[in-house]
């Protein structure tokens, strides 16, 4: 039977220290702490703040709840034509992209885009035609790709070009489109998400809504501002284009008002529909720290300034609560563990791993050793003996191997000769 000794450390922010070991780590001040933000406090039926680099809820207001996202799809949209499309690619539009109710670029059945331009067309003015323009060239290529490789049908489906292609034939590309954004989604760790359309209209098939939740879509946000050139798309405040045919010349202004509101605001995107409500998905830097917010159901007609004071209280409650802590450090040298049946009786033991994370001064953090009170021998440098493991508010955030830093054999009949020689000798 294993047995472990179980030492568990609390730490309240109040005093700011806690000890591992020989290895003491300690929390500087960061001065009086900040009143909580209160859920009564938001319009949002359901709000998240996160930090980015670690995706932590920093404060949730039904953060699980499923409701529909309007046009902050388009987030979702942008990270998959980025991933899967090229700046340069030509887009035809098709007679089903023109057929999209408002916003629209009003684009016509065959003219011809970069789908870089479109890109910037869809999220500065959230523009729903061009958000299945580009859902229906990329899942095209998509589809292609997988017939060539013989995923989808071992026959290939007749070339249509898309200024001739039927509004089924559109349907069945956006399909596969949504499938990108529903396994991108399933790779983020998202479970209660699930797209239909490219734009964010409200829709639903024979396996739900579109929708998704206040903390998942946080999460989506938080891998798409991890890539650059979505920033710098969501971050552009006019951007002009041209049909590449000279038919007409275009220019998009930024819809995101949140860009001029905060110091460090850079994104991302507003939405709205007759489920969702007003829709709003923010991104900020502060001191190195990347907040992201959303807030979903903030208000309907004629309330559309909500989500805008709800995004702001959100990210000041983060920049003014959270600051990056040291939580664990490197213990080089732990505890000795006995050895059973070794030619030593003990090894020693360390702890190598490194943790910082944003903190309030509220939050709890716990670290939980588990160690073996003995071990049977052979012992290798590097073998694991226990963990330690860090707990904020009661969630598991990391665990750190404990592990032995001395070798110890095994004895042997030689080795019992050898002593018996050796006493023999005396």
């Amino acid at each position: 039977m294993r047995t472990f000794i179980t030492k568990i450390f609390s730490i309240t922010m109040a005093l700011l220290i806690f000890a591992a070991s020989a290895s003491d780590i300690a929390y500087a001040s960061m001065g009086s702490a900040v009143l909580p933000l209160r859920d009564n406090e938001l319009y949002a039926l359901s709000a998240c703040l996160m930090d980015a680099d670690s995706g932590r809820v920093l404060y949730g207001k039904n953060v699980d709840e499923v409701r529909a996202m309007a046009s902050t799809t388009k987030i979702m949209t942008l990270v998959i034509a980025l991933e899967y499309g090229n700046a340069d690619d030509i887009v035809t539009i098709s007679p089903y992209a023109t057929s999209m109710p408002d916003v629209q670029l009003n684009v016509r059945a065959g003219e011809q885009y970069r789908l870089g331009d479109l890109c910037y067309a869809m999220m500065l003015e959230s523009f729903n035609d061009v958000a299945v323009a580009i859902a229906e060239h990329v899942g095209e290529g998509c589809m292609a790709q997988r017939q060539e490789t013989g995923v989808e049908n071992e026959q290939k489906q007749d070339i249509v070009t898309a200024d001739k292609r039927s509004y089924d034939e559109s349907r069945q590309y956006v399909s596969a489109f949504a499938g990108l954004m529903n396994e991108k989604a399933a790779e983020l760790g998202c479970e209660n998400t699930y797209f239909i359309t490219p734009n964010g209209l409200d829709a639903e098939d024979e396996n739900g809504k579109h929708s998704t939740t206040a903390r998942e879509l946080a999460l989506i946000a938080s891998y798409a501002v991890k890539n650059e050139r979505f920033n710098e798309i969501t971050g552009t405040k006019q951007y002009s284009f041209g049909e590449l045919n000279g038919k007409r010349s275009c220019s998009a202004y930024n819809k995101d008002a949140f860009l001029n509101q905060m110091s460090g605001a850079f994104g991302i995107k507003t939405g709205f529909t007759g489920d969702a409500g007003y829709c709003f998905v923010g991104a900020l830097k502060s001191d190195g720290r990347t907040f992201i917010s959303v807030v979903l159901g903030s208000g309907w007609p004629s309330n559309r300034t909500y989500k805008w004071k709800d995004t702001r209280k959100l990210m000041e409650y983060g920049i003014n609560s959270f600051f990056e802590r040291i939580v664990f450090t490197t213990v080089e040298e732990y505890k000795t563990v006995k050895v059973t049946d070794g030619t030593g009786d003990s090894t020693e033991s360390r702890i190598d791993g490194s943790l910082s994370m944003l903190l309030s001064d509220t939050d709890e953090v716990k670290v939980v050793y588990e160690l073996e009170d003995s071990v049977n021998a052979p012992v290798d440098i590097g073998d694991e003996l226990g963990k330690a493991i860090v707990y904020v508010n009661g969630e598991r955030i990391a665990v750190f191997p404990i592990t032995a830093t001395t070798a110890v054999e095994r004895v042997s009949y030689r080795w019992y000769l050898d002593k018996l020689l050796d006493l023999l000798c005396l």
